[in-house]
């Protein structure tokens, strides 16, 4: 999995857990390694689902302040509406590259 630029340090100190993606299919599946950001990530859940149903929660683990700016993150692929389907990845740094 990939990361902005300005989020990857927080991904390597385990700061950021969640992730929120626009994919069309899933990237990566439950229990896959993924290096990243200098380290490597295991992925807990991969769970589709309304960008409605994001929550406070999810915004503050994914590293963002508020639901416009992980709107605007996650719209890389195109617009996202509250009934857009996302891809919620949840992960924890299991160890450096």
């Amino acid at each position: 999995m990939q990361f902005s630029r300005e989020l990857r340090d927080r991904v390597a100190s385990g700061e950021i857990t969640v992730s929120i993606r626009s994919w069309s299919r899933p990237q990566v599946r439950e229990g896959g390694r993924y290096r990243t950001a200098g380290v490597v990530i295991e992925v807990d859940s991969v769970e589709v689902l309304p960008f409605s149903a994001v929550t406070d929660a999810d915004l503050g683990a994914s590293g963002e302040t508020d639901r416009e700016a992980l709107r605007a993150r996650a719209a890389h692929t195109g617009p996202v509406a509250d009934d857009t389907l996302v891809h919620r990845v949840e992960f924890h740094v299991v160890g450096e590259r």
